[in-house]
């Protein structure tokens, strides 16, 4: 009993350490709610497109390699199995087995064999699994086994009493187990019994595959056995202690003879032709699922699993190698080397070693470095260790401090003659100095303080030192090593983040976001070298300036967003050969800034990261040949949801159905290969698009035209050689089209007419209406030149009566004078009346004061003066005497009666008594004036 349990302590101890040291292929894993259906995933095939399938619990799911796509059973039940022939997928389901193919949009559609088989189907019947060869396809249900004949349509049914719990293919033969008969093989159509051993009949078969010249049967819970001829027998392995214990679900062989099984509740192992264990993987390891349903090997020997939640893929021939820290003891891993067969690691935890082929071992810590371990390097015979806490020396899997001084990023030769070496650490440069078989610190490099990780000799004394922030720092050392005695900032050297300097040969170069510059021997100066820059940022962007030299095979390694790469000399001193290598950033898992490579055997490297680290084989780094895939093409209008269209070529489309989205796919299942694309829409644009991981494109409200839709691929460096095409034309809209242009053009020609008519009439129109408005202008130019000359001649008569009436008032005035000095004279005279002369003299004035006499000249010249006044006046007040007349035309030359009197030859007080004798004649008011009234008529 004491034995038997150390016997269980030492199993669980070494399954453990297996357990926590393996370095397995990279694992992806597929939940269901990434795929969009449920959990369990009984069958798992490929077609020759590279499309996978899977049989789950909701339908058929297929994979692009960009997208799944579930497609439920016709009668919405568990689909059980699938398997392809060419493009078709046959698959079985409840009561159901049939075949699927896609149609004109690329959309599987589902044809049904059962439904014409000429014997009903057995009630509640499932069909477990399907197996093509040649020309047939075998449906296996519990009970039955159908065989389909793919060129002549038809069945041949073989029918067994007992349970069929398993069918498979080996050798060109189908084979069955009938619990509690035995092993059977189809032969001709016949059931044949191959073995009626114990193995067959009580256990359940899972698999049966060839080793050398031998079979092997492998068993739900007994193990493998060994089938020679007739002969049975337990085959022993080194995995039976493993496996002891473990329900084996499901098994595959692969190309390379090695076998997969899957189990219930323990994950999947990988086994050698001979039975050893090559890697485990369960849940602690990276699967989503322990219990694997079903197992395929893809045409790039990727393995997928099907689990009883989820699926999974291996990259089992991947070049990569994966060691995943889960338990957190080893942490990141900064610096890697290999010293005498031992694999030393350099993490954030401390120092670790294991025998380098031994990666079944785990790793153990060197006792006394726990803490950050910046960098491990050899000088001669010596491996440095470069550690937060100082610098040791490693020995025999132990360690010997050769300083305290803290935070030493690297160690280089200084003087290899002299044993002299350089060291850069948190506060400056020390020189380390060996004598004997001792390492010790000889002096500071005075002068200069700042942290000193990355730096390198340009020559004996001269130093060139990297700080990202600061800057390149160029050192002029003493011939002592002493001090700095020159020191100056590299001023064509932008700082830059993550930047670094490393020697590659004999060169010093120096990397950053700007590109890769080198130390030129002539002049001393650093120049932007085009070709490295170039290869650095091909494929991807800047994420570190930090490069790793591998003297053993004269590469220079970098790191960017999409890839890793290295350079290494062109034949016959050609510019450096750079070799692109897919491993995303975001797969690597990088320590940002401090990105790692370390070369171990037979080209393959180890590059750290944060959580262990990943091993990669360069002589497994496969190319195959990638083929893009147009998988649909949608169209619709604005206002409508977008649907499928056949894929063939040349299709037209309505004007108003101008939207499209484009679905395209690559069929490359390597985790760690990223798949870009780029595509064009000739007859729109000409260029290609930028790079994208993105696998689908839409275009919008497109013009009417045709078009030619490409797009290509890019896996990792790999471009696909051939663009898929898709080519269409969109209809001009009704309004557009031929018939409606010519009768545009004749509506135009129409409307050109019209206008042109109407702008003739318009036109003359206009004319006319100048015509008339000149005429118009001339007839009111006469008419004003009329109205001129009249009122030219008005004035002149205007003139011509105020001359008159000037004159009538000067004759007017004489006369009144001419009375004036008669009477006057003929006063004078009156005192001598006795006297004969003057009576004569009395006689001739008084004939020249007559009255009537005056007032006929008057009269005439008052008459020519102001014409019909007194006809006028006398028509309005026909009372009036011609005396009262007399008086209506002296007052109408505006006389007073002081002027009137002479003319009337009466007195002043009489010609007052008249006025107003003729004002009541007139029936004036008393406020209304006489000589006013009279000069208004």
């Amino acid at each position: 009993m004491r034995f038997l349990n150390l016997y269980i302590c030492i199993v669980i101890v070494l399954t453990f350490n297996f357990l926590n040291a393996q370095e397995l292929p990279p694992v992806l894993n597929f939940s269901p709610d990434y795929y969009n259906a449920e959990n369990q995933n009984w069958a798992l095939a490929q077609d020759d497109s590279g499309y996978v399938y899977s049989a789950n619990n909701s339908g058929l799911l297929q994979f692009d390699g960009a997208k799944w796509r579930l497609y439920p059973s016709p009668n919405n039940t568990i689909i059980r199995s699938v398997a392809t022939v060419g493009k078709r997928v046959y698959t079985g389901s409840y009561m159901q087995f049939g075949f699927w193919e896609e149609d004109h949009t690329g959309k599987l559609v589902y044809n049904s064999l059962s439904d014409s088989l000429k014997i009903p189907i057995l009630e509640d019947e499932q069909f477990w699994n399907i197996i093509p060869l040649d020309q047939w396809v075998i449906f296996q249900s519990l009970n039955r086994i159908y065989s389909y004949n793919t060129k002549t349509k038809a069945f041949e049914v073989i029918t067994n009493e007992a349970t069929i719990s398993k069918s498979l293919l080996l050798d060109g033969k189908i084979y069955f187990q009938s619990t509690g008969e035995g092993l059977f093989c189809i032969l001709n159509g016949k059931k044949t019994l191959v073995s009626d051993s114990s193995v067959f009949k009580d256990k359940l078969l899972v698999n049966l595959f060839k080793v050398a010249n031998y079979s092997v049967a492998v068993t739900q819970h007994s193990g493998f056995y060994k089938l020679v001829g007739d002969e049975i027998s337990v085959w022993n392995t080194s995995a039976d202690q493993e496996l002891l214990d473990k329900t084996i679900y499901s098994s595959k062989q692969l190309k390379d003879k090695t076998l997969i099984v899957g189990t219930i509740s323990n994950g999947v192992y990988h086994l050698s032709e001979n039975g050893t264990i090559l890697y485990h993987i369960n849940q602690n390891a990276g699967l989503i699922n322990n219990t694997v349903l079903s197992i395929n090997e893809d045409r790039n020997a990727n393995v997928w699993l099907g689990l009883d939640r989820g699926i999974a893929l291996i990259n089992s021939n991947s070049p990569y190698r994966v060691y995943k820290d889960n338990s957190g003891e080893l942490g990141a891993v900064y610096s890697a080397v290999v010293n005498d067969l031992t694999l030393y690691l350099g993490t954030n935890q401390g120092l670790f070693y294991r025998d380098l082929f031994k990666p079944e071992t785990a790793f153990k810590l060197v006792p006394n470095t726990k803490g950050q371990v910046w960098f491990l390097k050899k000088l001669g015979d010596d491996l440095f260790c470069g550690h937060h806490e100082g610098t040791f020396l490693v020995i025999d899997n132990r360690v010997e401090r050769i300083s305290s001084i803290q935070g030493t990023w690297q160690i280089q030769w200084l003087d290899e003659e002299r044993k002299l070496a350089l060291q850069g650490n948190y506060n400056g440069l020390y020189v380390l100095e060996k004598r004997g078989d001792d390492w010790s610190v000889r002096n500071k490099v005075e002068g200069f303080n700042i942290s000193s990780r990355y730096f390198g000799l340009a020559d004996t004394y001269t130093l060139y030192v990297s700080h990202e922030y600061k800057g390149v720092f160029k050192l002029k050392l003493d011939k002592s090593y002493q001090q700095v005695i020159k020191q100056e900032l590299v001023e064509n050297l932008e700082k830059g983040e993550k930047s670094g300097i490393v020697t590659y040969g004999d060169a010093l170069i120096y990397a950053s976001d700007n590109g890769i510059y080198k130390l030129t021997e002539e002049n001393q100066k650093f120049t932007r070298d085009s070709v490295l820059s170039r290869g650095m940022l091909k494929n991807g962007n800047y994420t570190s300036g930090k490069l790793t030299y591998d003297e053993a095979n004269k590469r220079l390694w970098g790191f960017n967003t999409e890839d890793i790469f290295y350079f290494e000399p062109g034949s016959f001193a050609l510019a450096p050969k750079v070799t692109h290598i897919s491993f995303s950033a975001e797969k690597r898992r990088d320590v940002a800034g401090f990105e790692n490579i370390t070369f171990l055997e037979n080209n393959k490297y180890l590059l750290g990261n944060s959580s262990g680290y990943t091993i990669l084989d360069l002589d497994k780094d496969l190319e195959y040949e990638y083929e893009i895939h147009l998988r649909s093409v949608q169209n619709g209008s604005v206002d409508q949801n977008l649907k499928n269209i056949s894929l063939n070529d040349n299709s037209t489309f309505k004007s108003k159905n101008n939207n499209f989205l484009f679905n395209y796919s690559v069929t490359n299942y390597d985790t760690f290969k990223t798949v870009k694309f780029q595509y064009r829409l000739l007859g729109l644009y000409e260029e290609w698009s930028n790079w994208s991981s993105a696998s689908q494109v839409s275009f919008e409200n497109l013009p009417s035209g045709s078009y030619t839709f490409e797009v290509r691929a890019r896996v990792g460096d790999q471009v696909t050689t051939e663009a898929t095409s898709f080519k269409f034309k969109i209809k001009r809209p009704w309004y557009l089209s031929i018939t409606f242009l010519i009768i545009y053009v004749i509506l135009l020609l129409i409307i050109f007419i019209t206008i042109h008519i109407f702008n003739r009439k318009f036109y003359k129109k206009q004319k006319q209406r100048l015509i008339e408005i000149n005429e118009r202008k001339l007839e009111l130019s006469r008419y004003e030149n009329e109205r001129r000359i009249m009122q030219l001649e008005n004035e002149k008569l205007i003139q011509d009566v105020e001359s008159k009436n000037r004159e009538l008032a000067a004759s007017t005035m004489s006369i009144v004078k001419k009375n004036e000095l008669l009477n006057a004279i003929k006063k004078e005279l009156k005192p001598s009346n006795d006297d004969g002369d003057m009576k004569s003299v009395i006689k001739i004035i008084d004939k020249n004061l007559n009255p009537k006499k005056d007032w006929e000249f008057f009269s005439q010249a008052f008459n020519n003066a102001d014409k019909d006044f007194l006809k006028k006046i006398k028509s309005k007040h026909p009372k009036l005497t011609p005396n009262d007349l007399k008086l209506c035309a002296y007052l109408r030359l505006n006389l007073s009666s002081k002027e009137i009197a002479p003319l009337l030859n009466i007195s002043v007080r009489s010609v007052e008594i008249k006025r107003y004798r003729l004002r009541k004649k007139m029936d004036l008011e008393h406020e209304e004036g006489l000589v006013a009234y009279i000069l208004s008529i």
